[in-house]
């Protein structure tokens, strides 16, 4: 960390690789391709006849080529979030990606191959220990089984990855790294111009929304033409392997039942009225407002502290609600801070927004934030930590089975918030300070739940009406703007200029129906937390540690099992939004 006390940290990613121009990454490399081709070799056409003992090996060195694949492209992928403005970074991705596919096409044939051992057979071979260790793993690779195309349709698919999807993301993300968003007389970066959207002053917050939409209305035929061309390429694909709608290779790979996920989003649309309705139109009242603006949404209350938050004080004040509730969970979230983990730095061409990258069980995950020095920024690193502290934990499974679909990758992390936010909470004696933090936290999970939601209803219904032909902006922006007035409710009135704001979604381009992973994540962590907060479970800080641990060897059914939870319940996504209704209702007392 350079600078003085509070200083932000920046990551050295020398754990990894010296840089793209180390000679170990080459030689890394060209050992893998060695091996991959040697691999393909020795077990091409030979696995049903194995041994349990000798498929556990061919499994075992079969993971360790790819964790050597998936360290370059994790070193690629951060050294391009550290500065997308950077053509060679550009470059380097690309290359990376190019010879990753090369040599992960010789690996192809394995999963395909072992997807067409039949279950008899299969199961005999589980007699051995070793090959019962990667049940998960197997187990996990058999959803995809029913939609498995030849051999040759995979490896052209798989081939053509980066011209083709992998390609369009990075047209996308280098777009949004390079523009600049006019704020008051001031330049910005998106990343900044957003951050603008949470400014007290309402004229501040107006110029930032009007840049934001100014700056994406000029890029809007370009990310038509990128969200119409990923949408039909995703239908395309899916037509080939016989998915029966949009969103259902995502919950096979979240390793959830379709009807569970329509289970969550049903009980969520319900709520909107009780939810987002009720107090947006109390936030209304509180800004003094007759309607809410879009860029109204996230303005600090008149009673919120909005002065800057220094990083050591957010480090602190994150580390000791996960000490508090956890030595351990404290003690592996300390390690991010100590060591140079976490890359938090303002900086042109720094990939906007969070994230927690898990990289490979043999290294470490890397945080990447940017800190503005606000409430949220300390909510958004208790949320990145958790991720963090919880692909350390997972790590011991191995590079196949440490992670965890994305409905349960949303655990620690939201998880992490709620520990936080309770200690600050219930540290707070003023009653309007309190009011403030309980506010900021039911927006948070408004943002997490409904908007999430708002997000998957938006990409049903868009890649619904892609399939009757390419979608115009305007199109794109009125099924936006629908879903919006729906989520938000009455309290708000949209201008025309609203209507461009998909655009910037990230998740729509790199994972479609990724979304709705948040809102079950904060329902199951609500549920969970409700569990511990009763004291109903004996040794829940053992437990949770042990779900952390079991990373992506467990299902959720019996993850949450020894927590009395069933995600297959309607009654518990209901049990998850009553933690948020609950908190509007003490608003509500509060207020009158």
């Amino acid at each position: 960390m350079a600078g003085g006390p509070g200083a932000l940290p920046e990551w050295d990613l020398s754990d990894l690789y010296a840089g793209p121009g180390d000679p170990a990454l080459d030689a890394d490399l060209t050992r893998a391709e060695t091996e991959a081709r040697a691999f393909h070799a020795s077990f091409a056409n030979t696995l049903s006849a194995l041994s349990g003992e000798a498929l556990a090996d061919a499994i075992g060195r079969y993971e360790a080529i790819e964790e050597v694949l998936g360290r370059a492209m994790s070193f690629a992928s951060l050294v391009f979030s550290t500065d997308a403005q950077n053509p060679d970074n550009g470059r380097f991705l690309q290359t990376m990606q190019e010879r990753v596919t090369t040599i992960s096409s010789e690996l192809l044939f394995f999963t395909l191959e072992l997807n067409k051992i039949e279950e008899p057979v299969l199961e005999a071979k589980f007699r051995s220990p070793a090959l019962e260790r990667f049940r998960p793993f197997l187990r996990d690779l058999r959803v995809f089984r029913p939609h498995q195309l030849s051999d040759e349709v995979e490896r052209l698919l798989h081939e053509k990855e980066v011209t083709g999807r992998t390609a369009w993301n990075r047209l996308f993300d280098e777009t949004i790294a390079g523009m600049e968003v006019g704020v008051a007389g001031e330049t910005l970066n998106v990343s900044g111009a957003l951050n603008k959207l949470s400014d007290p002053d309402r004229g501040v917050r107006e110029a930032a929304a009007k840049g934001v939409s100014a700056a994406f209305g000029e890029k809007a035929r370009l990310f038509t033409l990128i969200t119409n061309t990923l949408v039909k390429d995703k239908e395309i694909v899916d037509g080939w392997r016989r998915y029966p709608r949009p969103g259902s290779s995502r919950n096979r790979a979240n390793m959830v039942e379709d009807e569970v996920v329509d289970a969550l989003v049903t009980a969520v649309i319900e709520s909107f009225p009780s939810l987002s309705h009720r107090y947006y139109a109390m936030k209304a009242k509180w800004l003094g407002l007759p309607k809410l603006k879009h860029w109204d949404r996230n303005a600090p209350l008149p009673d919120e502290d909005n002065s800057d938050i220094p990083w050591d004080a957010a480090r602190d004040r994150v580390l000791s609600a996960y000490s508090g509730f956890s030595p351990e969970l404290g003690r592996v979230g300390r390690e991010f801070f100590d060591k140079p983990w976490i890359d938090a730095v303002l900086r042109p061409g720094k990939a906007s927004g969070a994230f927690a990258h898990p990289t490979v069980p043999s290294a470490h995950p890397y945080l990447l934030l940017n800190y503005h020095g606000k409430s949220r920024d300390v909510m958004t690193l208790a949320h990145e930590l958790g991720h963090g502290v919880h692909q350390v934990l997972a790590a011991e499974h191995g590079y196949l089975m440490s992670g965890t679909p994305l409905t349960l990758a949303e655990t620690a992390s939201v998880f992490g918030e709620m520990l936080t936010f309770r200690a600050l909470l219930d540290a707070e004696r003023d009653p309007r300070r309190r009011r403030a933090l309980l506010a900021g936290k039911v927006e948070d999970m408004l943002n997490t739940v409904v908007r999430q939601i708002a997000f998957y209803r938006f990409e049903t219904l868009l890649h619904d009406a892609r399939r009757k032909g390419e979608l115009s902006r305007e199109e794109i922006g009125a099924l936006w703007m629908q879903v919006q007035a729906e989520s938000l409710g009455p309290a708000f009135d949209f201008t025309p200029d609203y209507e461009i704001y998909w655009s910037y979604i990230p998740h729509f381009i790199h994972s479609p129906f990724y979304v709705y992973a948040y809102a079950f994540g904060d329902c199951l962590v609500n549920a969970l937390y409700g569990v511990f907060r009763e004291g109903s479970v004996p040794d829940f800080e053992n437990k949770y540690l042990d779900l952390l641990r079991a990373g992506g060897t467990l299902r959720h059914q019996e993850l949450l099992a020894p927590f009395g939870l069933d995600a297959s319940d309607p009654a518990f996504w209901h049990k998850g939004l009553a933690v948020i209704s609950g908190f509007i209702d003490e608003l509500e007392r509060a207020d009158g």
